[in-house]
């Protein structure tokens, strides 16, 4: 039976989108090192938030940003890994995905987690235009968590993307040529 489809301007809860990944890594997934590419990972990771944002939002869904990439340990070939996303915030028209990541060892148990990432996503529309997105109904105390962090991380990211914009428009190269002291570098030019 098909769902009905909800009015955009309605709230929809965190567990309506929490979406699930999990994948057999295999050997065509693997790095020279034998370890899986981190290639591989981030198109899982953007399968997941697809998937999870397109659910909460009723519409097509584009990826804007990936914060947060940081693979904190190796996944290897025979591994299932499994993408957890859920809603974390939303906008107007933007969606934040959480996703956490975990590779388990199917003969051990051993299960670990690998990377947690955010991917901003925008809805669209038939006209191809951003579209409204469904509030989001915060049903635990940890949605509101997220949902606040969420909130303080787009913050941080707009003053750091300021500040470097800031700091590439007004770089000076003969005012800061001493920031490469002491650093692994050589200047192959004269100023």
């Amino acid at each position: 039976m098909q769902q009905p489809r909800l009015e955009p301007d309605l709230f929809r809860p965190v567990s309506y989108s929490r979406t699930t990944l999990t994948e057999l890594m295999i050997p065509s997934y693997a790095n020279f090192g034998g370890k899986i590419h981190g290639g591989i990972l981030l198109s899982l990771m953007d399968k997941v938030a697809y998937a999870c944002a397109a659910k909460h939002a009723g519409n097509y869904c584009v990826t804007v940003t990936v914060d947060g990439v940081h693979f904190l340990q190796p996944v290897e070939v025979g591994e299932l890994v499994s993408l957890m996303a859920s809603i974390n915030y939303v906008g107007k028209t933007s969606l934040m995905v959480g996703i956490k990541v975990v590779a388990e060892n199917v003969k051990s148990g051993f299960v670990k987690h690998t990377n947690t990432s955010y991917f901003t996503m925008v809805a669209k529309g038939e006209d191809d235009k951003p579209a409204k997105v469904p509030g989001l109904l915060l049903e635990t105390p940890e949605d509101a968590r997220r949902f606040i962090e969420a909130i303080q991380r787009k913050e941080i990211k707009v003053r750091s993307e300021q500040e470097f914009k800031e700091i590439k428009t007004n770089l000076e190269l003969r005012q800061n040529i001493s920031t490469l002291v002491g650093q692994r570098c050589q200047l192959g030019f004269d100023l």
